[in-house]
C-alpha cells in the first residue's frame, strides 16, 4: 500500500469489506493469532490512508476504522482457534472482542504517529 490514491467514502468502505472478505477467504484453512494480529494492523493501515481524505472528525474516524477491525474479528477471528478448542471460543470470543478493539485502538494510534511522522518528514 506504498501509493494510495485518495477514495470516496463509498470506494473505502467497499475496499475495506473486500478486504475483510479476501481475509475470511485466506484464513479458512486456518491461521495463527499473529496472522489475524498482522490482518489487523493491515486493515488498519487501509483504513488511516483511507479516512485521511473523509470529511469527518478524528473519533468518527477512530469509531469506524474499529468497527471494521470489530467486523474483521467476528469474520477471522475464529479461524485462529483449533477445532478443539472451538466450545471454549464460543464462550470466550465476546469477552476478548473488547480487548482485541482495545489493542487495536492503540495500535490505531501508533499508526497515525508513524503516518504523520512520514508525512511531516516529506
Amino acid at each position: 500500500m506504498a501509493d494510495f490514491i485518495p477514495l470516496s467514502p463509498e470506494a473505502l468502505a467497499a475496499e475495506l469489506v473486500r478486504f475483510v472478505a479476501d481475509a475470511k477467504t485466506r484464513a479458512r484453512d486456518g491461521i495463527t493469532v499473529a496472522e489475524f494480529g498482522e490482518m489487523v494492523v493491515e486493515l488498519l493501515r487501509l483504513a488511516v490512508a483511507g479516512l485521511e481524505s473523509v470529511p469527518v472528525d478524528g473519533a468518527a474516524k477512530k469509531a469506524w476504522a474499529l468497527g471494521v477491525v470489530a467486523l474483521l474479528y467476528d469474520s477471522v477471528a475464529g479461524y485462529a482457534v483449533p477445532i478443539w478448542l472451538q466450545p471454549i471460543w464460543l464462550v470466550a470470543k465476546p469477552l476478548l472482542r473488547p480487548l482485541v478493539l482495545a489493542a487495536a485502538g492503540g495500535a490505531l494510534e501508533q499508526i497515525l504517529v508513524m503516518t504523520r511522522t512520514k508525512e511531516a518528514a516529506a
